[in-house]
Order: structure tokens, then sequence, then C-alpha cells
């Protein structure tokens, strides 16, 4: 069961609840696109429900909350090393299934691959999940073939009809802020799509013979390792660190996590010169069998959750769905 309210009143309640949480969500932004003239769509802040882009799917995932782009990790001077300041406030994420399953992957990542991550799990424990549902399947996405068109895994769902919002919550904890005296008990449930138009076949044979396949040679000259994929992907988490030394004083500074990624050129650059990977079909081959193959040896299911970012965002128009379908006729062909 659910409730609902009219927009205006449930942002009264999200104005209360944003006493003590950060509430982010996919918003518009105007101008801000790639291009002159055109727009995108990234998480921001928000105030009002209203801001929430509920029909377009976002350029970014909100990996950019969870994890962020560039991190202080601890101030250093020439005698003592301090931690910054923690926001105190809670987090709360408007967000869709496939984005759920991301932040699952990440947590797999920096929470269970034997030691706890300390940054990512003060974050972490600080946030809530608002599912954002989906009527139709957008451009690129590949959602229901990798499982993660559904989700059970969240705390609040939430849409708008007309000049309502129409409300499911789970956690106790957010429903304390809708002071509501007489819920209106309707049926609320989320939206999920049950095909894409864009399907994916990953073989069960896949095995590390497909190393050796000339399907990569395409990638050589097509790639141009601008790490655009990496970076809009939802379950990407390769960081670099930097030491920042302030001008003021070589000894004081600060240490930072930075995205990286494992496309753009000195990624697996190594001491002494040596590095991996030097080409670029084997950096595609690295991103490929890490989401479809590695990943899931370890923690028995895939990376990749299918949102098909990587695909809208290549400027090569590099389809990461149509190279993973590929590995069907690969593995045929391999010996």
């Amino acid at each position: 069961m659910g409730f609902k309210l009219k927009i205006e009143k449930f942002d009264e309640y999200l104005e209360t609840l944003r006493h003590e949480y950060k509430v982010y969500a996919p918003v518009v932004l105007k101008g801000k696109g790639t291009f002159a003239d055109t727009d995108t769509v990234r998480y921001r802040e928000i105030k009002s429900i209203r801001e929430v882009e509920f029909d377009l799917k976002s350029s970014f995932s909100p990996k950019e909350i969870t994890l962020p782009i560039t991190q202080t990790l601890f101030y250093f001077t020439e005698n003592d090393c301090v931690e910054p300041k923690c926001d105190e406030k809670k987090i709360l994420i408007f967000l869709r299934s496939c984005d759920i399953h991301a932040i699952k992957r990440l947590d797999e990542i920096y929470l269970k691959n034997g030691n706890e991550d300390y940054y990512y799990k003060v974050l972490r424990d600080k946030i809530k999940f608002v599912l954002m549902g989906c009527s139709e399947s957008f451009e690129n996405c590949f959602c229901a073939s990798m499982g993660s068109n559904m989700i059970e895994d969240y705390d609040m769902y939430t849409k708008i009809q007309d000049d309502e919002v129409f409300v499911n919550c789970k956690s106790e904890e957010l429903m304390k802020y809708f002071n509501i005296d007489k819920p209106s008990n309707v049926v609320v449930e989320p939206e999920f799509i049950l095909t894409n138009e864009v399907k994916v076949n990953i073989p069960e044979n896949l095995d590390q013979r497909i190393f050796k396949s000339k399907m990569w040679d395409e990638y050589s000259s097509r790639c141009i390792a601008c790490g655009r994929c990496n970076f809009v992907c939802g379950t990407c988490s390769c960081f670099t660190t930097q030491d920042i030394f302030y001008k003021e004083n070589k000894n004081v500074g600060e240490r930072r996590r930075v995205w990286a990624s494992c496309h753009v050129d000195g990624y697996s650059d190594m001491a002494g010169g040596h590095g991996f990977r030097q080409d670029k079909k084997d950096r595609m081959r690295f991103k490929i069998m890490h989401k479809v193959y590695d990943f899931k040896k370890r923690a028995g299911y895939h990376m990749c959750i299918g949102c098909g970012r990587c695909d809208d965002i290549c400027p090569e128009y590099i389809s990461f769905s149509n190279c993973v379908n590929k590995l069907n006729k690969a593995m045929d062909e391999v010996e």
C-alpha cells in the first residue's frame, strides 16, 4: 500500500526532510550539454520534486554521489595527518532500478573485497534510495538482459501523475517525516520494464580463450582512449591518488582520490617506464571481460547492469552491447 499527496504538500514534507538529508536527483541542466545550446541530465541537489527528471535517462550515474569524482582523503603537514570533516547530513538519492544494482556492485568492490574501504563506507552508511520507475525502456538500455530491470532493495518509491505524488515508503525512518493523519491507502507499485529493444546474450562457455580472439583488433583504430565510457558507468570503480602541495608551504597539502579510467593513457603505467595494455584493443578487452567475466567469477553475478550510458556517450559510436554479443561468434572461432 501507499499514499498520494499534492505536489505542494509533498514538497513541504521534503523541505522538513532536508534539514537532516541532502536530497539528490537527476535534473535537466539547460545549456550544459556536450555541444552548444544542448541540455544534459545530471545528478544535483534538489529542493522540490518538480526538479526531478523522471522521463529521461541521466547522462551520468548517481555514482557521482556515492563515489565522488575527487575526494580528499586527508590533509598533511610536516608532522600530522588530519581527516577532513564529514558532512553530518544523511543522503537521499532518487534513482532507477539499474542504478541501485550498480551501487550493489560498488558495495561488492569497496566493502566485500577483503577489506572495507573506510571513505566509501562513511558515505555509503548515510545513503537511502528513492526508486524511480521506468514506464518504457530508454535508448541503448539492456537492463532486462542483465537482470537489473527490477529491484526490491529501496527505501521509498515515488512517481508523479498530474499534480499528485504517489508514494510507497518502506523505510520507517523516512516515513516519520510524512506527518499524515489519514493516509490515502492507495496501491502504489513500482513500474518496471520487462524487456528492452536491445538484448545481450553472454555466452555460457566464455573463458580465457577469448583473450586471443581477433575480434578485439577493430578497437585499435576505433577507440580513441577518451575514457568517457568509464566515467559515465555506474559500476566502474577505478581511481588514482594525487598529492596536492600548497604553494604557501611545499610540505603541507592533501591527498585526493580521483576517478581513473582503464582506457586512458597512463592508467597501467608502472615504475621504470613499463606499461600494460598499450594497445587500445587490449584496454577494450580488459573492460569488457571485467564486466561480464572476471567480476562474475568472484561475485557470482555480472558487473554490467545494462544502463547503456557507455553507448550513449561514446564519440566513436562503439557499442558495448554489440561487443558483448560478438563474444558468441568469437568463442565458436577460437581454438
